[in-house]
């Protein structure tokens, strides 16, 4: 079976090629074309300019998608495409063109839910395909990106239940704000991961003198807030004399705080709902989950903490948005699979 894959959620335009065989899973293709320097003067993501360049880019990278995979457009057997949630407008962009799509080949369309599909996305990097799922549920899945933070309770594929959710901004959302502050452009994570970095290593035994709340980390429930970290920052660059802000080891020192100011509240939130729960995997997903310092303390806290869990964390480049993560969904969802076009509609506000 080969599937195809098409994300419009935000600014990426993303297809992919997905083969299964034998209860294997090969991503024949998963390009993207990113719009991230498009965006980057406005300092977050305008939604009508995303739309105009989905329009323009669907077509190109589809067709891109087909060469790299060396596949005909008629040997496509599934088609999968994220109906949200997501920007509205940016959503129908998918949606059309991959109807298009289904009606020119006669193929059936699964509608996909763009939050299970980063929790699916772990999917694609089994050594072991998808033989032996059933021994990774119960699982606590954290998804974590610039516009959702959630934890929920995943029983089975298609069985979830949100045990938690930011309160306000979401974690990707915070790194991107507290950027801004300190004077750097859109997206803010990446850079600040990379600020911090120099830091520790310009000083391997680095602590922090900035110390910055961590919002929310000790309440009983599983929810999260970070504006009050946004503001925090805020203040505290706000009270340091002009010489001082443009320092580089003043703006190191608080990309490093900041960084784990965030990491801090998801792991330990994460960490307290999986021992709860008594769950037998913790699933990371979510372009936030592609952060290094994220990654390798959630895997030093499991180890640390002796616990008897499975820890499951994307490749990198399958945390961010892609369509790849789309396809595999899809496969999961072949009952859902439809020809009723005049059902098929976008929610950009959809929960899982």
């Amino acid at each position: 079976m080969k599937i195809l894959g098409i994300d419009t959620s935000c600014d990426d335009t993303c297809v992919a090629l997905l083969e299964i065989k034998n209860r294997n899973l090969k991503i024949l293709s998963n390009i993207i074309s990113s719009q991230v320097k498009l965006h980057a003067k406005y300092g977050g993501v305008y939604p009508f300019l995303a739309k105009r360049e989905h329009q323009r880019n669907l077509s190109i990278v589809f067709k891109k998608a087909l060469r790299f995979a060396s596949l005909a457009q008629y040997k496509i057997d599934l088609i999968g495409v994220t109906a949200g949630p997501g920007l509205e407008p940016c959503l129908w962009q998918g949606v059309n063109f991959a109807e298009k799509i289904a009606k020119e080949y006669r193929k059936s369309l699964i509608l996909v839910n763009h939050i299970e599909a980063h929790i699916l996305a772990n999917f694609l990097n089994l050594k072991s395909g998808i033989s032996g799922l059933k021994s990774i549920f119960p699982a606590v899945c954290l998804v974590v990106s610039g516009g959702h933070t959630q934890l929920i309770l995943m029983e089975d594929i298609g069985r979830y239940k949100l045990i938690g959710e930011t309160r306000d901004d979401a974690a990707g959302e915070c790194f991107d704000k507290t950027a801004r502050i300190l004077g750097f452009g859109y997206p803010g994570g990446p850079v600040i991961a990379t600020e911090a970095v120099k830091l520790k290593s310009e000083n391997s035994n680095f602590k922090s003198k900035i110390k910055l709340p961590r919002p929310m980390m000790y309440t009983k429930d599983y929810d999260f807030s970070f504006s009050g970290l946004k503001t925090a920052v805020l203040y505290e660059f706000k009270k340091q004399s002009p010489r001082i802000r443009k320092s580089k080891i003043y703006i190191r020192t608080m990309c490093a705080e900041i960084q784990q100011a965030i990491v801090d509240v998801l792991i330990y939130k994460t960490i307290k709902a999986a021992k709860n729960c008594k769950v037998k995997s913790i699933i990371l997903g979510g372009g936030v989950a592609a952060n290094n310092e994220l990654r390798k303390q959630f895997q030093a806290t499991v180890y640390n903490q002796k616990l008897i869990i499975n820890f499951l964390v994307p490749s990198k480049n399958l945390c961010t948005d892609n369509a790849a993560m789309v396809a595999v969904t899809a496969y999961f969802h072949q009952k859902k699979a439809t020809k009723s076009w005049q059902k098929i509609k976008v929610d950009a506000n959809l929960k899982i």
